[in-house]
């Protein structure tokens, strides 16, 4: 199982997913708050992950929220 930062439902959340070919499952998040986080590695895993990975999590499902691109 593998772990790492993103914005749930425009909450900052780790998320736990299986790493499988083609997509990877997600298997659950939990809200986190960023002052639980001090060190400076942490702290730009969370602005690295968060740019990539933006999630809607409803009715027990996970979807990529699409950019809008200019």
């Amino acid at each position: 199982m593998s772990w790492c930062f993103a914005k749930v439902n425009h909450k900052l959340a780790e998320i736990y997913f299986e790493e499988k070919p083609g997509k990877p499952k997600i298997l659950g998040h939990c809200f986190v708050k960023k002052s639980e986080y001090k060190t400076n590695k942490e702290l730009k895993w969370i602005d690295e992950d968060t740019k990539k990975f933006q999630l809607i999590y409803k009715s027990g499902k996970y979807t990529q929220k699409r950019k809008l691109t200019g």
